[in-house]
C-alpha cells in the first residue's frame, strides 16, 4: 500500500490548502503527514511551515497545484451559474403550476429583489462590455 501513496498530500481548505509530505518510512510503518506549507490561492502566498525550507521541486509542485485548483474552481463557479439558470426555470414552472398562494407570498418579494439585483448587474456589465468594443469579448 505504501508504494501507492503520493509523496505529497494537499488538504483543501478555504482559499487554498495545507501541503503535507507523506512519510511512510518510519519505525512504526505508519503513514505520517508532515505539514510543510500553507497555500493561499486568493493572494498567491506560499508559507513554509516551521523551519521547513521549500525545495524547488516542492515550489513547482505547489505552483502547478495552484494553477490546476484555480482552473477547477473557475469551472465549478461557471457550472453553479448554469445550475442557477436551471433553478430559475424550475422556479418559474413551480410558480406557474404548483405554488400555493401562501408559498408565493413567502418567496415573491425575496425572488423579485434578487432577480432585480441580478438584472441590474448583468445589464451594467453587458453595457460596459459593449462600450469597450470587440476586445472586451476576448
Amino acid at each position: 500500500m505504501a508504494g501507492d501513496l503520493p509523496d505529497y498530500y494537499f488538504r483543501i481548505r478555504d482559499n487554498g490548502a495545507i501541503l503535507f509530505k507523506v512519510d511512510t518510512e518510519n519505525r512504526q510503518r505508519r503513514i505520517e503527514l508532515d505539514e510543510i506549507a500553507t497555500i493561499n490561492l486568493r493572494n498567491g502566498n506560499i508559507k513554509p511551515h516551521g523551519d521547513h525550507t521549500l525545495t524547488a521541486q516542492e515550489t513547482a509542485l505547489i505552483r502547478d497545484w495552484m494553477e490546476r485548483r484555480s482552473a477547477q474552481l473557475a469551472r465549478r463557479d461557471l457550472d453553479d451559474i448554469h445550475r442557477a439558470v436551471d433553478h430559475l426555470n424550475l422556479t418559474a414552472h413551480w410558480a406557474q403550476t404548483r405554488a400555493t398562494e401562501a408559498e408565493l407570498d413567502e418567496v415573491t418579494d425575496a425572488l423579485l429583489l434578487a432577480m432585480h439585483d441580478l438584472r441590474t448587474v448583468l445589464i451594467k456589465r453587458k453595457a460596459d462590455r459593449l462600450l469597450k468594443g470587440p476586445k472586451a469579448a476576448e
